[in-house]
């Protein structure tokens, strides 16, 4: 017993130790950021599905190290010959320069918005709420949610009041454009019911989320001037129980903006984990009232009980680079395709921009550098709108894709590159792609690099041709019939005096010397295709159904890409801004939509042979590049289709008598007021939808030629070839040309023999 007693203390002591040391533990775990996460993970109120499996721990700090590293490396200039393309599976992150957690605020952006993170900030910032804080000692730089993208759906947005409907929550989305009637459904804002500090917005990410950063704007309008000067922000679990973001030991308020347009970012000193978001108004402009555009930036916390998530998760299998890339790292990339195909890609330049930045393009062909006698040429463009670039980005990943696939011989690929001449201009305005690259995916705004560098507007910047050919058909007296076709350019568009674009005039002489018979450029800002005319008839007007004198075949082109979008035809999305493009199945005459005089729609079409059609691919200009895989897989299928559209209709050669090709020789078909003319080497081709078609050839000199040609449903043109003879009147031209151009008389030479004998008799 006393033996006993004696060691009673020890074991007292020891069973002490062992109990501080497990608080001891319990306290370190609960500093661990993981466990706050996996706590929050293990409640069953947030899943549908019952409990959740276990889930893979959050980014460790080695992990962030990883990503550090490979951040660098995604910066580094591509090494010279093929490399392997990096995973579109793998977690982007953006680019140095386009980073949203930055030390310093971009220029001309709120300069005040980046608060110092302490030990108080850190504990003020821990609640009994249950709502955690990430601390990381290097921040990671966290995604848009996607309210710009509409990812965000609108039964996401909620607000405490609204002014009317079209001012509701759903219309609080980053960079959204108003309707042209200010009380319309499609106002340019959220905007608050009443002007007080109980106000707010709040978004559901439907999942718990590591919030990091907002983005405000002011309200979208021509005639009112509303923005949030300053807010709140609060988040939480259940949409009841909210917790403010602190600054010390008091709520933080973020500066907001100080005019409607421009984006100002605002980081959380400390991210935060929850699965609501909200915005408190606290100040606004003076003369103004509650309203305000917003995107959050957030990671979204792995959830694989989350069955509405899993279904809308997007992945592709392709192997291509998912970036946004620089110009420099534009030219490397294509230098890379070249390297890889060298057998079929052309790196070429069709001039250069206002500041001397060479304009690239790439020519995929099997036989690049020549064109072949009946092979068809076809072109993409894209970026004339420089901080338009989703168009820049889904260009440069088809030349890896078909480089990749032609090296794999996928049939459908080899068929189309050896029957086709493609040309690919991804950067016609890379001046504007250069500020808009400056200010980043969500800091740019909606015009930010739009223009040129002398404030010029590459897609209204061609002569205006329309107006010369309604003019000239409306004239009763017309001296001559008006040509439909290869309508002259002005003299005084030509002068060095004009108001146009170097790009411009580079882009007229790259279309005047290559025959291209379709071509599609990439814009954005909408989802939809438009197909001209894209200028009205009628003076008095903004919007008129203009159609072209080939309408059944542009509206079949538009189609082709349309249907074939993952989106675009599909009636239960979400328009973009304003307009409901469903009626003619994600398509739409550009007059019909907006007037544009000068478009590069109607001077192909009226200058040219080229079918020319815009292609807005997506809501958002500027997506991050988290979002390029997913829109990769949108427009694949549909950057293809339209490609092999230039093999519809008919094709053929106008030769004469001897087997040559007749250069400028008119195609028409009867009943299609607008004809096309043959090649240098006499080759044409014509699209037209399947069916019967009277067709005509004529040139200069040779007796006109008329055939019945019948398009088929089945892809690949009908051969209609033509042979001219040539007219007596070219006949006697030869004769005169071999005879020193001086008539040949033979009556008038016998009376001349004959004087002559006489006077040598007498």
């Amino acid at each position: 017993m006393a033996r006993l007693g004696t060691a009673f203390p020890a074991v007292a002591l020891a069973l002490v130790a062992v109990a501080l040391a497990g608080v001891r533990a319990q306290g370190e775990a609960f500093e661990e950021p993981d466990y706050y996460s996996q706590e929050l993970w293990r409640r069953g109120r947030y899943y549908e599905n019952g409990e959740p499996e276990p889930e893979p721990e959050l980014f460790s700090p080695s992990q962030h190290e990883d990503l550090r590293v490979e951040e660098q490396e995604q910066q580094e200039p591509h090494q010279q010959g093929p490399r392997k393309p990096k995973k579109a599976t793998k977690p982007k992150k953006a680019p140095k320069r386009e980073k949203l957690v930055a030390e310093t605020p971009p220029p001309g952006k709120n300069s005040n918005r980046k608060g110092r993170r302490s030990k108080n900030l850190e504990k003020a910032a821990r609640d009994d709420h249950g709502v955690p804080v990430v601390r990381e000692d290097v921040r990671e730089s966290c995604p848009p949610l996607g309210l710009e993208t509409l990812k965000i759906t609108d039964f996401q947005l909620h607000a405490s009041t609204t002014k009317r409907y079209g001012l509701g929550a759903h219309r609080g989305r980053l960079n959204i454009q108003a309707g042209i009637n200010e009380n319309d459904f499609y106002d340019g804002a959220w905007c608050a019911g009443r002007n007080d500090l109980h106000q707010w917005i709040e978004v559901d990410a439907r999942r718990l989320t590591k919030f990091t950063g907002v983005i405000t704007q002011g309200r979208n309008s021509l005639w009112l001037s509303d923005w949030v000067t300053s807010y709140k922000v609060m988040v939480s679990n259940d949409s009841h129980t909210w917790v403010t973001v602190k600054n010390g030991s008091g709520d933080m308020i973020f500066e907001g903006n100080n005019e409607k347009e421009t984006p100002v970012l605002n980081e959380l000193p400390v991210p935060m984990v929850a699965r609501y978001i909200r915005i408190n108004p606290q100040s606004w402009f003076d003369n103004g009232s509650i309203c305000m555009r917003m995107e959050i930036l957030g990671c979204p916390l792995p959830d694989p009980n989350n069955y509405y998530h899993r279904r809308n998760e997007m992945t592709t299998t392709d192997d291509l680079d998912f970036k946004h890339h620089n110009y420099k790292e534009m030219r490397q990339l294509m230098k890379v395709v070249n390297e890889m195909c060298p057998n079929i890609t052309r790196i070429y330049n069709i001039g250069k921009s206002h500041q001397g930045l060479k304009l690239y393009a790439v020519e995929i062909s099997d036989h690049p550098g020549e064109h072949e006698v009946g092979e068809p040429e076809f072109h993409y463009i894209a970026g004339a709108h420089g901080n338009e670039v989703l168009g820049r980005e889904l260009l440069l990943l088809l030349l890896e894709f078909l480089c990749q696939e032609y090296l794999a011989q996928n049939t459908r690929i080899v068929r189309l590159v050896e029957e086709t001449r493609i040309h690919i201009l991804p950067s016609l305005n890379p001046d504007g792609y250069e500020k808009a690259y400056e200010g980043g995916s969500e800091l740019g705004g909606w015009s930010l690099g739009r223009w040129t560098h002398d404030g010029i507007d590459i897609n209204n910047n061609f002569p205006d041709l329309n107006t010369l050919l309604w003019e000239a058909e409306d004239r009763q007296n017309a001296p001559r019939k008006v040509p439909n076709h290869y309508i002259a350019i002005p003299e005084w568009f030509l002068s060095e005096n004009a108001t146009v674009a170097m790009e411009t005039r580079a882009i007229i002489a790259w279309m005047e010397k290559i025959p291209f018979v379709l071509g599609g450029n990439l814009q954005g800002g909408e989802l939809v295709v438009a197909y001209p005319y894209d200028m009205v008839r009628s003076l008095w007007k903004t919007q008129e159904h203009t159609p072209t004198p080939d309408d059944h075949v542009f509206r079949w082109l538009a189609y082709s890409y349309a249907s074939t979008h993952r989106l675009m035809t599909d009636a239960r999305r979400r328009v973009c801004h304003t307009e409901e493009f469903q009626k003619e199945e994600g398509t739409v005459n550009g007059a019909s939509w907006h007037t544009v005089a000068g478009s590069l729609n109607d001077f192909s079409y009226l200058h040219t042979n080229c079918f020319e059609l815009s292609i807005y691919v997506g809501c958002d200009k500027y997506p991050h590049e988290s979002e390029l895989p997913e829109e990769w897989e949108n427009n694949r299928e549909s950057l293809i289709v339209f490609m092999e559209q230039v093999h519809r209709g008919i094709k053929g050669i106008v030769r004469d008598l001897q087997g040559k090709g007749i250069s400028n020789a008119i195609i028409s078909v009867e009943g299609v007021n607008h004809d096309i003319r043959t090649a240098s080497d006499g080759d044409y081709w014509r699209l037209l939808n399947p069916g019967e078609y009277v067709v005509t050839a004529k040139a200069e000199g040779f007796i006109t030629s008329t055939k019945n040609c019948m398009v088929g449903y089945d892809m690949g043109a009908t051969r209609c070839d033509f042979t001219l003879s040539k007219t007596n009147l070219a006949r006697i031209r030869e004769i005169m040309e071999t005879f020193g151009k001086q008539p040949v008389n033979l009556p008038a030479r016998r009376l001349k023999l004959r004087g002559r004998k006489r006077r040598q008799r007498g």
